[in-house]
């Protein structure tokens, strides 16, 4: 009989929050890319090949992190520091999980899709946990691109090839991940100072950071408009990205002007519902568009 307990741990260790994240936003960029005929063995393998090689990138994350986990309170419950799973068992998953998702990628979608999810398997696992997260305040920054990709591997696994609008959608979340993590940073400064872990406010303080979040959550503002200005969705789109951008600004600049971190909490909070709305609003669009134009055709 399988234990229950074994198998959430398993599923514990790979991030789990943060996987059906990157599948939903590549399961969005796959009906932006094809709207009108979804290909259902892209959409099902193709999402399938993606979070197995997610799954395979969070336990090797966490198999890296085991002394800082334990430090910190926010992760030493997670299954390597709480003895649940040891490192064998999280090296044979993450290799079973990395293999697998690649193999279905490679023969099932394209070998373009592959090769780019196997890159964000390697920058995010490897280049941004085992050497950016411990060498520069700027790791969240650089190592932001290997999260930014679900979207465009979305859109690659249903077309084959890099398009516009697909680099937009990365950049959206390239331009999201510094403010979301900085207001973790700021939340749990005292943890990132213990486990020596260089965030930029352990490194440049904190004033430093509540303004370089502000800064970057100006620049969102502007990346996430480029949908509209490209003119590749609508004014609906436009009124939700207005929205949803005033009320990030506002959490941003009121804490900027508190001079605390009162509010850095809900930013990172408010940071993960704003991207899921902006997705939403991103998909809602195209297909009103398309119910608009067919109507006016009939």
């Amino acid at each position: 009989m399988v234990n229950s307990k074994i198998i959430k741990a398993y599923i514990e260790s790979s991030k789990p929050r943060v996987v059906l994240l990157m599948i939903f936003t590549s399961f969005i960029g796959m009906l932006l890319a094809n709207p009108l005929s979804i290909n259902l063995k892209v959409l099902i393998l193709g999402n399938l090949g993606i979070a197995m090689m997610s799954l395979s990138a969070g336990s090797i994350n966490q198999l890296l992190d085991q002394r800082i986990d334990r430090i910190m309170s926010r992760t030493k419950g997670r299954p390597l520091p709480a003895g649940i799973l040891t490192t064998k068992n999280v090296v044979i998953y993450s290799l079973l999980m990395s293999v697998i998702g690649f193999f279905i990628l490679f023969y099932y979608i394209n070998i373009l899709t592959a090769w780019l999810t196997f890159g964000s398997l390697i920058g995010y696992a490897f280049i941004y946990t085992l050497y950016l997260k411990r060498s520069t305040p700027q790791n969240i920054v650089i190592g932001g691109a290997a999260g930014a990709t679900p979207p465009l591997l979305g859109w690659t696994a249903m077309t084959g090839q890099i398009d516009m609008i697909a680099v937009i959608l990365f950049l959206i979340i390239f331009t999201w991940t510094p403010p979301h993590f900085w207001a973790l940073a700021l939340h749990r400064k005292d943890e990132y100072f213990a486990a020596k872990i260089p965030m930029l406010p352990v490194t440049h303080g904190e004033q430093y950071t509540r303004v370089h979040i502000t800064l970057y959550t100006l620049m969102l503002t502007i990346v996430s408009f480029l949908p509209f200005i490209i003119k590749f969705s609508s004014y609906f789109y436009l009124a939700g990205a207005l929205f949803l951008n005033s009320v990030f600004l506002y959490y941003v600049i009121k804490m900027q002007l508190a001079k605390n971190n009162n509010l850095a909490n809900v930013i990172f909070n408010y940071s993960i519902l704003y991207l899921s709305a902006l997705f939403g609003f991103l998909i809602a669009d195209r297909y009103l568009v398309l119910l608009v134009n067919f109507k006016n055709y009939l």
